[in-house]
């Protein structure tokens, strides 16, 4: 595998989240925001931001598969959630997990959670951004 998750020593350990990756492949990928739409561009999870997290990680491994790599291959993730507060971790989580289920994979990654106060479409409540690096 061309990325490596630490938690180093003399830094917090959080559970839900690594804080650096050690990247040694040859291919840097980078990913533009995934959103949720389907693959016709439909939107996905109207309202819901457990479902809307969901289709954005499982578009992200849909793009990595593309290419010959996985969501085992993103060494970082940036996700950008309209009007962010702590009480939406839940939601976020259970979109993070769901993803996992399907895609089997492993969903703890190095991650920057920004809050913004809208997105590029007024029904989009979550964008997730990755950069990959493939062997």
């Amino acid at each position: 595998m061309a990325v490596q998750l630490v938690n180093p020593d003399g830094l917090p350990k959080p559970e839900v989240y690594r804080q650096l990756s050690i990247a040694t492949g040859s291919r840097l990928v980078f990913l533009a925001g995934q959103v949720a739409r389907d693959a016709d561009g439909n939107p996905v999870g109207d309202g819901d931001l457990a479902a809307q997290v969901e289709q954005a990680y499982l578009n992200i491994g849909t793009a990595l598969a593309e290419i010959g790599g996985s969501f085992d291959d993103v060494a970082k993730l940036t996700i950008y959630i309209v009007d962010w507060s702590p009480d939406k971790m839940p939601l976020l989580g259970e979109g993070v997990t769901r993803a996992a289920a399907k895609l089997g994979i492993d969903p703890v990654k190095p991650i920057t959670l920004l809050g913004v106060s809208a997105l590029g479409e007024p029904d989009l409540l979550v964008e997730v951004e990755a950069t990959a690096v493939i062997d």
